[in-house]
């Protein structure tokens, strides 16, 4: 250090002492959240012409506490010397434009009072979200003003920015239920469905291709790294705020807190909108107790599994009522009851029924309907089938991972176990390795790679449903001298998005599948359709048309005497076709030529039809499996 120049003193900064001199004020620059009205009172005070500033800028400094004032002299005493140049950075910037300081100070503030504010008040369904829910007091916002205003500098600053990351999480967590509940109709669970993200990047990849699913995941890597770091620094700059501003902020949290605890008491409401609320703390509560829910699940589920009416029943006396008959288990994706009962649908749907009723009578082959509750609505296809066979409620991952890896029988490998058929899947939507296949008892499963398909891919159906059962045909139920089949089929071609679809071709004409290539490119394209709900849901109502004309075409093509098709949808389709509705029926369907296995089940009350009626009955899915095995056990007949 040269001799010229004396070291540099750094001045006692005690807030709260009344003889801190004017040389000591001087010599203390302002920090970036400092108070405009310090910068103004700088500027005029005429710090650029080497005159003192005046005594204006005093009390507002020496009123600072809680260490905030020790914070600025420390962080100040070498911010706005000049740089090589002669500028002065933000600091100098503020000095030359006190008026853009002064708004872009306000501005922040405000901003980051407005986020987190916003993220204490947002409901996580877009459908609840309303100018309303904005306009009301939160008592967190609060309760987090008075944690930060009690606690001293240091241990201000860390906390505000655990809790500034906290809230972002929680930010995150209510998008990814908004997300859910559009497609799911369900929160977003925390123990089990982190396995349904990777699912959820598959179909973009397969309905936008490799590009839309990179874009998609990069996109959601950055908005949440963004989220946490935002409201992390948004509770900070608050925090600092009310550090400087203390009295006021004490005062101001007293008044607001008085102020909700009358108006929670008194209920007071605007525009039908509870005023005071404790949401934010009612929501993570729901969150802790969904979470004990789900650790605790596993025991009960297991206790449940356990339970089997027909484990000890001999092979020889299950299903007697169906020996010697083809049986069909087929699940037509998304079949909801929205398609039969919404009237934008429900006539195209209900003349399609009626040609596929009149087909079927025309083959000789009658109907009986009624309604299944799925455990799931939008997507989960697999736990619905779980449910069907096993006869057990599988309604997340967990579940399913327990009863895939157990001995619990289901109604297909009840089949396999009494040796009297061959038991095949037709399974177009599994495109890798899928060891699940082995659990439901089938002797051989047909992928989307073994169907002899080689035309293109619709979004994300592998495979048509027409092409799929006319692989079925050729691959088993045409074979000569075979045993009788029981067939678990897959008819996926109703799978969201539902763009482009199939339609109905000559059966002679199908080939390998190669005429399907024309057929997509007058299809329509799923990043336009889904710009509008009324054209998502009309191109549901003509996949749904589609599916139902390749079942019904196939039983009157090749079904016969011995051929007896159960059919049913999996779970009702994502709620933007639903319009939100909590209804998760589903319709069930047997269709047979011989009359005694409709007989067998006269006594459910069903439809005759393949269109259930409105009062028809209504099980849980999961009532099916031991249903059926009664009606065609020994017992009945």
């Amino acid at each position: 250090m040269s001799h010229l120049t004396p070291p540099r003193q750094l001045p006692e900064t005690d807030a709260d002492a009344p003889d801190r001199t004017r040389a000591e004020e001087a010599s203390t620059a302002p920090e970036a959240d400092e108070p405009a009205v310090d910068t103004a009172a700088q500027e005029t005070g005429g710090a650029e012409d080497g005159k003192e500033p005046t005594e204006a800028a005093v009390p507002d400094t020496a009123s600072t506490s809680d260490g905030s004032a020790e914070e600025e002299a420390d962080t100040s005493t070498t911010a706005d010397e000049p740089g090589p140049t002669g500028a002065a950075g933000w600091f100098g910037r503020r000095r030359r434009y006190p008026r853009t300081a002064v708004a872009v100070h306000v501005g922040t503030t405000v901003l980051a009072a407005a986020l987190v504010f916003v993220v204490l008040l947002v409901p996580n369904r877009l459908d609840w979200i309303t100018v309303q829910s904005f306009l009301r007091l939160p008592v967190e916002a609060i309760f987090l003003a008075a944690v930060l205003l009690v606690l001293p500098s240091k241990g201000r600053r860390i906390t505000a920015l655990v809790l500034g990351a906290f809230v972002g999480l929680s930010a995150v967590l209510k998008c990814l239920d908004m997300g859910f509940r559009q497609t799911l109709a369900r929160p977003f669970d925390l123990v089990f469905d982190w396995v349904l993200l990777s699912d959820g990047a598959d179909w973009v990849k397969d309905s936008f291709g490799r590009s839309g699913e990179v874009l998609a995941v990069v996109g959601v890597i950055v908005l949440v790294v963004a989220v946490l770091t935002l409201s992390a620094l948004a509770m900070v700059r608050l925090a600092n705020v009310l550090a400087r501003h203390r009295p006021v902020a004490v005062r101001s949290t007293l008044v607001l807190g008085v102020v909700w605890i009358i108006c929670f008491t008194l209920g007071v409401q605007f525009g039908g909108v509870t005023v005071a609320t404790k949401g934010y703390a009612q929501y993570l509560a729901n969150r802790v107790q969904y979470v004990r829910d789900g650790l605790g699940d596993a025991d009960v589920f297991k206790k449940q599994m356990a339970v089997d009416a027909y484990a000890k029943t001999p092979s020889d006396q299950l299903l007697t009522g169906l020996r010697g008959k083809d049986v069909m288990f087929t699940f037509i994706e998304s079949y909801g009851r929205v398609a039969i009962d919404d009237p934008t649908m429900g006539p195209e749907v209900d003349a399609t029924l009626k040609a596929g009723d009149a087909r079927l009578k025309a083959a000789g082959f009658a109907a009986r309907s009624g309604w299944l509750r799925s455990p799931v609505t939008g997507a989960g296809s697999w736990l619905a089938h779980s449910t069907f066979l096993s006869g057990l409620w599988i309604k997340n991952q967990q579940r399913y991972r327990t009863l895939t890896t157990s001995d619990r029988a289901t109604l297909t490998s009840y089949f396999q176990k009494t040796g009297a058929w061959r038991t095949v899947g037709i399974v177009p939507g599994v495109r890798k390795a899928w060891p699940e296949g082995k659990y439901f008892g089938l002797d051989h499963i047909y992928d989307s790679t073994h169907l002899g398909y080689q035309g293109p891919y619709f979004s994300w159906t592998p495979v048509p449903d027409q092409f799929s059962l006319e692989a079925f045909q050729k691959l088993e139920h045409a074979k000569k001298n075979r045993d009788p089949i029981m067939a678990e089929i897959i008819l996926a071609s109703s799978h969201n998005p539902w763009s482009p679809i199939a339609h109905i071709i000559d059966w002679k004409d199908l080939g390998n599948g190669k005429v399907f290539y024309k057929i997509k490119k007058e299809g329509t394209n799923p990043t336009e359709v889904w710009k509008s709900a009324k054209r998502v849901r009309t191109e549901y109502r003509k996949a749904i048309q589609y599916s139902l004309d390749s079942l019904t075409q196939w039983m009157q093509r090749y079904g016969d005497d011995k051929t007896v098709l159960v059919f049913l949808g999996d779970h009702q389709p994502v709620p933007t076709v639903t319009g939100g509705t909590s209804n998760r029926d589903v319709p069930v369907t047997i269709v047979a030529r011989d009359p005694k296995v409709l007989d067998r089940v006269s006594n459910w009350g069903w439809t005759d039809g393949i269109k259930p009626a409105d009062n028809a009955p209504e099980w849980t899915m999961n009532k099916f499996r031991d249903r059926f095995m009664t009606a065609y056990g020994p017992q009945s007949g």
